[in-house]
């Protein structure tokens, strides 16, 4: 009972962690009410959300180095500090060059904050319960991912005339919760292994020419290039077949994030009690069916409908696919998980390549086609997930 007491009290602020994780989704609302401040093509306005997870790209698997010595734990903290700076930056301007500084920052902040949070969950929870407990983690992310469309628009429509930030708001929120998250963990005692060896650059790449370690890795690029696809292009969509305003196709966004939380909350519970290959079946199944849905389809209802199961499709995908690779490799955790978190990299190749897509045929249907991609390759990845 004392040691039951003992992880609850441990993840409680490891939770609230997760929520900071959340605060990278605001880059697709943000992203499109810079587009309309500063007048920018698709294109030019995916941009910001390639460039959030470029980082990924650079200071994941440093990162996982960074634990071998300091810990993962310290290694959070720091993730939140980075994060705070990032939410402070755009409180300075709306130019295109303070957004770009902002969003990078908060890209490094969370490449570094996923590299090190989902294996510290490993310290506190046995590996059967391993996805579980970490599709909580994405359910409680989740929140603070539909939380930033509906707080940007209420400070668009309500607090212009009396503070000035207007959607900006978000920012000065999610800072203040950075700050709390940083004492919590600050002051919560977590018992650690230490790690056998200090590895290189070069040996945690090499974890690539592992076939396994490889389509775990290629999964996680196509869960979150859908998730930041989706994110950015939503909104759009609706813009576009409905003659909506960005404060009015915002819930699109919101939408797909109260589904994708519901998918996790459900995710939770269902991975520790059935089938984790089926239940991922389910979702991945789901998902490219209202992708293909979505490529169609013109009513209001059936667009949501559209969205909200993509939603729930992909709400599991990133926490059974990197519950695999952590799990194929026990031994290698740390470079594993900043290989894998390497992958949302995936984050900076789709929307550029749906932003160009669109932009091509003169509507999302090309953004669309570009996510469908990625789900086909999750279709393909149902096959190839071992047993616990």
């Amino acid at each position: 009972m004392t040691n039951k007491k003992s992880t609850l009290l441990q993840l409680i602020p490891v939770m609230l962690c997760f929520f900071a994780m959340g605060f990278v989704d605001l880059v697709g609302i943000a992203s499109n009410y810079v587009q309309k401040d500063l007048h920018l093509s698709d294109a030019q306005a995916n941009i910001f959300p390639s460039l959030v997870f470029f980082w990924f790209l650079i200071f994941s698997v440093p990162t996982g180095l960074v634990m071998n010595k300091i810990g993962r734990k310290k290694t959070v903290l720091l993730s939140l500090v980075v994060t705070f700076i990032s939410l402070l930056v755009p409180l300075f301007g709306n130019s295109f060059g303070v957004m770009l500084v902002a969003f990078s920052l908060l890209g490094i902040g969370n490449a570094i904050m996923q590299t090190s949070l989902n294996p510290l969950v490993s310290n506190l929870i046995a590996p059967s319960k391993l996805a579980s407990t970490l599709t909580f983690g994405q359910f409680v992310k989740a929140i603070a991912s539909f939380l930033a469309p509906y707080i940007a628009m209420w400070g668009a429509i309500a607090l212009i005339p009396t503070f000035g930030l207007g959607w900006k708001i978000l920012f000065p929120i999610y800072a203040i919760i950075s700050v709390l998250a940083v004492a919590m963990l600050g002051a919560t005692p977590i018992e650690e292994e230490k790690a056998d060896k200090v590895s290189g650059v070069m040996e945690c790449v090499r974890l690539l020419c592992k076939p396994f370690i490889l389509l775990c890795f290629l999964g996680i690029m196509c869960h979150v290039g859908i998730d930041v696809g989706t994110n950015t292009t939503a909104p759009r969509i609706l813009i576009d077949r409905h003659g909506m305003t960005l404060e009015e196709a915002g819930f699109a966004t919101s939408l797909y994030f109260i589904f994708r939380t519901a998918g996790c909350l459900i995710g939770s519970w269902a991975l520790s009690r059935f089938s984790v290959k089926g239940f991922f079946a389910i979702s991945v199944l789901l998902m490219l069916a209202a992708l293909i849905g979505l490529f169609s389809v013109s009513s209001l209802t059936a667009i949501y409908v559209c969205i909200a199961l993509i939603g729930f499709g992909n709400s599991n995908v990133f926490s059974v696919v990197f519950a695999q690779a952590l799990n194929h490799s026990p031994a290698e955790r740390n470079e594993v998980s900043g290989l894998m978190i390497m992958g949302l990299f995936g984050g900076t190749i789709f929307p550029l390549a749906m932003g160009y897509a669109s932009d091509m045929v003169g509507g999302q249907h090309g953004a669309i086609g570009v996510m469908i991609i990625g789900a086909l390759y999750l279709t393909f990845y149902i096959f190839k997930i071992k047993k616990a």
